[in-house]
């Protein structure tokens, strides 16, 4: 089976066949419809209500553990005409994506052809809507009617499944009967499906026995009971199907059975504890022994099973056991499961029974499954043992310590790690505390942690080299956010010469760890103001191999490479690079709190020099929910904030955000630079042309924009031949084959202003159009609108007029042109008219956007301010006025 995801970059993820997003096999029992053992009931009554679930599209089957809900469900789903996609539920399918990944792979299993346009989710963690909605529409277009069976949903913990769930079935319409079997119920919107009639329930109470039925079981289980003493059973039980199934398995070891069944008391809380301590006591001892011990996995192997035990015969103890249907489900490949609820009481009878010997066996699991390459499952054993040291040393000499920083795992082992208490003191610990430090951005106390590790791993005999590659990647990473390029330089090259003494295997594994290391190295180029240098690190990770491992890396490094494009002055290709950037989280479902804000600076930035400021602004504010991570990230933010500031016309609160202190142990050029730029058309703003030429002075020479800038505040001093020398010298050191249009188009404004002072119109016309040509492409209108009232009246004419018509002035070319328009609308606010003038109402628009209805009329909101309306009609009218529409 292949199947082919949405995109070039996770085709490699989704193309393996059988596995899910964690890279680990599908284990076909969990597509399976549970088999109904020789004693299994079938209850017409249930089965006759089950029967409307064909009328209905959604069906829930809610009842405690025990209460016969998923055999109930399996024999019924067993005898339905048309495909049944079945899907067994347990705590390792947590997260969107490996819950939609298994749905996919049910209705495979099913028969039902998954198009090859829906796509996979490659992350654990989160799931792209639009494979939700592909999915909806082809289960809603298929033809024919599927049933998709959820058992034991009540394990799905994370609510936006719960919230992608409803839209499928909603948007699937009569293409998708959904049976959901749980202990509590989803968070479904349960009330509209009842008041609409579409909701078939069976509930705790509809599932009990009734003194008939149990009279039925029983005779199943080779004991003959009367009625009026089934009835005393039922009372007692309440009519809990495991409950009786229990009380019938211990009964039929008992002299008298019918004795047994009256005179057997307990306790409203204990009976689950009682009944299961008497099928445990119907063991053999070994039996026993075996089941204590494996209740302390979530699941277990043959093998593993005889590592806990000692023994050579658990293959047919469970076999036996699982034939029995005593609570030991096959998993298939010789792996098994307990009940849950058998599990956890076996674990507190072996805690009170042995309550030494469950670190043990966590710690014997941990070195089976170390030696087995199952790493996961090993850590957590481990940890759970409380040996610490055996665990940090077994990840990091896995190399793994990288996937701290993916987002893949990131906040699962963070949550594993955090109970390593201080008396673990070996380099690995070091090393995976430092990881934790750096990745909360705890510079200070991550040095600590690395210092100590390095000490440690030297006096050692320089130490195994996972550790110590481990160690450089580490220190790359503090080196990028202590804006440290020397020691950023030196630890990736320490980082190549280890690699050597790795296997190659291993690194093999673990392709993050060089994507981590050169965007590290990148950021640290960048910062130093090495752009080509920084563009070589950053590319390589950029172009590199696609997957989920390194879609964090490459996120960043686009991100990084948009930051230089717009330093740069290519608006339009850092705005590219930096969407980009945004894709590889969304492709692979990563958590939005691994996610870098340097991207969303670089779209707020561009959109100020679009004159977009709403749109900047709300990039701005969607930034700022994340703390900047180094310091070309907080710089990034500076910029954006200052140039928004000052296009609004708060030229002081520009100069103050500029202030703010960026931390790091050397100066970047070009952070310096554009503190200046700001501080200089600060002054100009408020009329201080001197003041604003000597701020640039001592930077001018250093970039392009900052000549440019120091020739404005030149020329608003009244002395164009010193501006026109800068503009020149610029020009001859051959910047201009290499700036890109948002320094040329203010440079040549610069000099059409000059020619304007000096009366030469016709240069003035020829370099307005050339600017005119070249903003046009990129979109490019703050330079005009900084330009200043002498601009008016050449666009006004019909010569340039025609050049600026319909994206930087209102209308088309005319001999009466309007006004320039100061804000144009967002790529969102365009939407919303777009849906305005298709007479869409606003909970439409806000239906069809995905966005809440607030959100829409916050927009409509900016679009009437914009357009000077108060009205829809009056806003889609003067919307095509301006040829918007």
């Amino acid at each position: 089976m292949s199947v082919v995801a949405t995109s070039d970059e996770n085709r490699d993820a989704a193309a393996t066949a059988d596995v899910d997003p964690l890279g680990d096999p599908f284990l076909r029992t969990r597509f399976a419809l549970p088999a109904r053992p020789g004693t299994f009931l079938r209850r017409e009554r249930l089965v006759e209500h089950l029967d409307q679930a064909l009328l209905t599209p959604l069906t829930m089957v809610n009842g405690a553990a025990g209460a016969g809900k998923t055999l109930l469900v399996a024999d019924w789903a067993a005898g339905l005409d048309g495909p049944v996609a079945w899907l067994t539920l347990d705590p390792a399918l947590q997260g969107p994506g490996m819950f939609w990944a298994h749905v996919l792979q049910a209705l495979r299993i099913s028969g039902v052809p998954v198009a090859d346009d829906i796509g996979f989710p490659a992350d654990a963690s989160r799931v792209s809507r639009t494979l939700l909605t592909r999915l909806a529409a082809q289960l809603g277009d298929s033809g024919r009617i599927v049933t998709v069976v959820l058992d034991e949903y009540d394990r799905v913990s994370a609510p936006e499944i719960s919230e992608q769930l409803e839209f499928v079935l909603h948007h699937a319409g009569p293409g998708l009967r959904l049976v959901i079997v749980t202990r509590t119920e989803p968070l479904l919107p349960l009330h509209r499906y009842r008041t609409a009639g579409a909701m078939t329930e069976i509930r705790g109470a509809e599932l009990a026995f009734t003194p008939e039925e149990t009279v039925a079981l029983l005779d199943r289980h080779g004991l003959s009971l009367p009625v009026h003493a089934a009835d005393a059973l039922v009372d007692r039980t309440r009519g809990w199907a495991a409950g009786l199934r229990l009380c019938a398995l211990a009964a039929r070891q008992q002299p008298d059975p019918e004795i047994y069944l009256k005179e057997f008391e307990a306790g409203h809380s204990a009976v689950a504890d009682f009944l299961l301590a008497e099928v445990l006591k119907r063991q053999p001892p070994p039996t026993q022994d075996l089941l204590l011990r494996v209740s302390v996995l979530e699941r277990f192997c043959v093998g593993l099973a005889g590592e806990l035990t000692g023994r050579t015969d658990a293959e047919s103890i469970l076999a036996g056991l699982h034939r029995e249907n005593a609570f030991v489900e096959d998993l298939g490949h010789t792996w098994y499961r307990l009940h849950p609820l058998f599990r956890e009481i076996l674990r507190a009878h072996l805690r009170e029974r042995c309550a030494d010997l469950e670190p043990e066996l966590h710690l014997r699991a941990a070195h089976w499954l170390g030696r087995s390459g199952l790493l996961p499952e090993m850590l957590a054993h481990g940890a759970a043992a409380g040996e610490w040291d055996f665990t940090a040393r077994a990840f990091v000499d896995d190399l793994a310590i990288g996937q701290l920083f993916t987002g893949l795992r990131s906040d699962d082992l963070t949550e594993l790690f955090a109970g390593m208490g201080p008396e673990t003191t070996s380099p690995a610990a070091d090393l995976v505390r430092a990881a934790g430090d750096l990745s909360r951005c705890d510079l200070d106390q991550a040095l600590a942690h690395l210092q100590h590790a390095e000490e440690q791993l030297t006096a050692d005999g320089s130490g195994p080299a996972a550790a110590q590659l481990s160690c450089a990647l580490l220190q790359a990473l503090a080196a990028r956010l202590a804006g440290s390029p020397r020691r950023a330089e030196q630890a990736v090259r320490t980082a190549r010469e280890l690699e050597q003494e790795v296997p190659a295997q291993l690194l093999d594994k673990h392709p993050e760890l060089p994507a981590l290391l050169l965007t590290h190295l990148g950021s640290a180029r960048l910062w130093a103001g090495r752009f080509d240098a920084a563009r070589d690190a950053l590319s390589t990770v950029a172009d590199g191999t696609a997957g989920a491992a390194t879609a964090l890396p490459r996120e960043e490094s686009l991100e990084h490479l948009a930051l230089i494009d717009y330093l740069d002055g290519w608006p339009t290709r850092a705005e590219r690079k930096a969407v980009a950037a945004m894709t590889e989280t969304e492709r692979f479902s990563l958590p939005r709190a691994s996610v870098s804000a340097l991207g969303c600076l670089v779209l707020a930035a561009v959109a100020v020099d679009r004159g977009e400021l709403s749109e900047a602004e709300e990039l701005l504010d969607r930034a700022s929910r994340s703390a900047p991570r180094d310091p070309v990230t907080a710089a990034g933010r500076s910029i954006a904030t200052a140039q928004l500031l000052l296009a609004r016309g708060r030229a002081r609160a520009a100069l103050a955000a500029t202030e703010a202190a960026v931390t790091a142990d050397v100066a970047s050029p070009w952070e310096r630079g554009h503190a200046a730029l700001v501080a200089s058309a600060a002054h100009l703003a408020e009329g201080r042309p001197d003041e604003a030429a000597e701020v640039l002075e001592q930077v001018a020479a250093e970039q392009p924009a900052c000549a440019v800038g120091a020739a404005r505040a030149r020329l608003a001093a009244g002395d164009p031949d010193a501006a026109l020398r800068l503009l020149d010298a610029v020009d001859a050191a051959g910047a201009g084959e290499r700036t890109g249009p948002a320094v040329l188009v203010r440079a040549t404004l610069l000099r059409a202003q000059a020619a304007n002072a000096a009366g030469d119109v016709v240069t003035v016309r020829r370099l307005l159009a050339r600017s005119l040509t070249e903003a046009r492409r990129e979109r490019l209108r703050l330079p005009f609108l900084e330009a200043g009232a002498w601009l008016g009246p050449y666009l006004a004419g019909p010569t340039l007029h025609g050049l600026a018509a319909g994206w930087l002035t209102p209308g088309p070319a005319s001999d009466e042109p309007g006004p320039l328009l100061v804000e144009h609308l967002s790529g969102r606010e365009r939407d919303v008219l777009q849906r305005l003038a298709q007479m869409m109402s606003t909970e439409d628009i806000a239906a069809d956007l995905y966005v809440s209805v607030n959100t829409v009329k916050t927009h409509l909101k900016s679009v009437y301010r914009k357009l000077a309306v108060n009205r829809r009609g009056d806003a889609v009218r003067r919307a095509r006025e301006l040829h918007l529409l």
